[in-house]
């Protein structure tokens, strides 16, 4: 079998990962509850200072952890993350995934989530050189492609991507790695099967989720994409 086809026959089995981000905040809870057939809930966490937006943190964490079981796939896109590990840990997070553009020390990053007891994950911007994560992809538990320059919901898929989903994919085997491969950014029904058949194990959405017809009813035309 082939690369391209094993990743096609694995497709209907991609987890799905809603971002909290585009839910609706006065009704946490209920877009929780609504999501409730995903795989993760996927939680951006912004300084305003690594990313040109300030989102949410602790105190949301801490709610999403008391109104749901799912698995809390916590991004951390601030600077100097390793200041706050123990805390988002702590505050309920089941994975911690750090960017190696913010801080100098991403191996040291690395061993602490673990050491936490957490999932641990690396991610970096789409002008940063797909590189830079390679030192770490054998201790690392997942590796995330943004697809997007983080910041803000809502942006278009860059098409360049999928290409760096493919190598990461190629990089991952080569080694053995059992690592998830996660992406995040523009992901919609129209693109989910393509990205799930260059390697992606996880995908991230937000707005294709969380949109007018509801939750529930964009996660499963996610699943629908994929099957």
């Amino acid at each position: 079998m082939t690369a391209s086809s094993q990743f096609s026959a694995r497709a209907g089995g991609v987890k799905l990962a809603p971002s909290l981000l585009a839910c609706d905040f006065t009704r946490l809870g209920e877009e929780l509850a609504n999501i409730a057939g995903a795989d993760y809930a996927h939680v951006d966490v912004m300084d305003g200072l690594f990313v040109p937006n300030i989102s949410f943190g602790l105190p949301i964490l801490s709610a999403a952890r008391r109104a749901t079981s799912l698995f809390l796939d916590v991004h951390l896109m601030i600077e100097r993350p390793e200041r706050y590990l123990r805390d988002f840990a702590e505050a309920g997070a089941d994975g911690l995934t750090v960017h190696v553009e913010a801080t100098p020390h991403i191996h040291r990053a690395v061993q602490n989530i673990r050491e936490l007891g957490k999932r641990a994950g690396v991610t970096l911007n789409p002008g940063t050189p797909l590189e830079a994560v390679r030192p770490v992809l054998g201790d690392v538990d997942l590796v995330l492609v943004m697809s997007v320059n983080p910041g803000f919901g809502g942006q278009k898929f860059i098409p360049e991507s999928v290409e760096r989903i493919r190598t990461l994919r190629r990089w991952l085997d080569e080694i053995g790695s059992g690592a998830e491969l996660e992406v995040d950014g523009g992901v919609t029904p129209e693109n989910a099967r393509l990205l799930a058949d260059a390697g992606a194990t996880v995908l991230v959405a937000g707005s294709s989720v969380f949109g007018p017809s509801g939750a529930a009813a964009g996660l499963r035309r996610l699943r629908e994409a994929l099957s």
